[in-house]
């Protein structure tokens, strides 16, 4: 029974340890070109060019080439900085003249 246990408790201390953090880091930015035979994505952030290799796990890869000239926000993996995470267009952007519309709408109604 004691062999057992201590079998089991360093498979789940192994286990836990592979499993990573799962941290990410967060940038957003302009795209600035994408080559779809090398799958690099350039992306303007803060007045500098990065440049980013999708893989075929990376979110939104897929879409990569309509991102050109659009507002991005790039994840990356915090203790892997090749790899990216996902690939999406910046909402931020949008949302405060989604707020200022509604805004608008609001007042007209009152009035």
């Amino acid at each position: 029974m004691k062999n057992i246990l201590s079998i089991l408790t360093v498979l789940a201390l192994a286990a836990a340890a592979q499993a990573g953090c799962g941290a990410k880091i967060s940038s957003k930015g302009t795209v600035k070109s994408y080559d779809a035979e090398k799958k690099a994505l350039v992306v303007t952030v803060a007045g500098k060019d990065t440049s980013f290799t999708l893989t075929p796990e990376t979110e939104g890869a897929d879409k990569a080439a309509d991102l050109k000239g659009k507002s991005v926000e790039v994840n990356v993996d915090k203790h892997v900085k090749t790899k990216v995470l996902s690939v999406a267009v910046a909402e931020a952007a949008e949302e405060p003249k989604k707020e200022e519309k509604k805004k608008k709408e609001k007042k007209e109604k009152k009035a």
